[in-house]
């Protein structure tokens, strides 16, 4: 967990220590919030959402983008863009290799998401 007024980083997101409570026992330090919001908005989208999902469940943990874009009915710039999203919101790691780019996700940051959602059960 960060520290109080200690500002987190995008880096600090991936360790496997949680970066907050979850939402449902405590208020989430505003520096934190500022930190998660943009993968929150990066997921906020139906495509982002469904391109996370197919990466994320990729066998290998991988995919490729010439997987991807014919899964939709939407140009391979549009893809593009998403992914782009996805990436400059920390979701997704890419590695170009020859012409075509992989995606991988970033588990150390979907783990901190999951935690911070994290209800207790009734």
């Amino acid at each position: 967990m960060s520290k109080p007024g200690e500002a987190l980083t995008l880096t600090d997101l991936t360790a496997d220590t949680p970066c907050c409570p979850p939402l449902a026992t405590s208020r989430i330090p505003a520096p934190t919030a500022a930190v998660l919001a943009p993968a929150f908005k990066a997921l906020g989208d139906p495509i982002r959402l469904q391109l996370m999902s197919m990466i994320a469940s990729a066998p290998g943990g991988e995919a490729c983008v010439c997987d991807l874009t014919p899964a939709f009915e939407l140009s391979g710039p549009t893809i593009s863009h998403h992914l782009k999203t996805l990436r400059e919101a920390g979701l997704v790691d890419a590695e170009r290799r020859g012409s075509w780019v992989y995606y991988r996700a970033r588990s150390g940051l979907l783990r901190q998401l999951a935690t911070l959602l994290t209800t207790d059960a009734d």
